[in-house]
């Protein structure tokens, strides 16, 4: 009667327990998107130079970045390596939301805004630029640990 009750109690125990065991990783998983850090906002403008303090994330962190243009030239990052490092949720580009399997750059003809909510998958260090240009200040890192 004694292996009884324990079998009743551990029976008990795994009917309550295992939903909550089965929920952590799920939960944790679709909170990922809203708990997302908003990095410094990158401002494309002819003449602007690129912010020289690097953005410092962690892998497996979520964020989100806006790059906005003010629409004085055609404008543009290019982040290659970076982004071929970072698992992309979605690009949205003045309210229409795309989930690309891959980014090698974005570029603005006229003023607009994009927002890029990512992953990174990979430490190290990568760099963007603004493309076709070699000027001084058009250049920016990003160091993920």
């Amino acid at each position: 009667m004694r292996a009884s009750k324990t079998c009743g109690a551990l029976a008990a125990l795994a009917l309550f327990a295992a939903p909550a065991l089965l929920a952590g990783p799920a939960m944790a998983q679709a909170g990922l998107t809203t708990r997302g850090t908003n990095l410094e906002p990158l401002k494309l403008s002819s003449g602007l130079a690129f912010p020289t303090k690097p953005y410092e994330l962690e892998a497996g962190k979520y964020y989100r970045w806006t790059i906005e243009a003010d629409g004085t030239a055609e404008l543009g990052i290019a982040a290659p390596e970076f982004f071929r490092n970072i698992w992309i949720n979605e690009v949205v580009i003045n309210k229409v939301e795309v989930r690309p399997l891959g980014l090698d750059s974005i570029e603005f003809d006229d003023a607009g805004k994009a927002v890029i909510s990512f992953v990174p998958i990979r430490a190290g260090t990568f760099t963007f630029h603004a493309p076709e240009t070699d000027s001084p200040g058009m250049s920016g890192t990003f160091v993920v640990k």
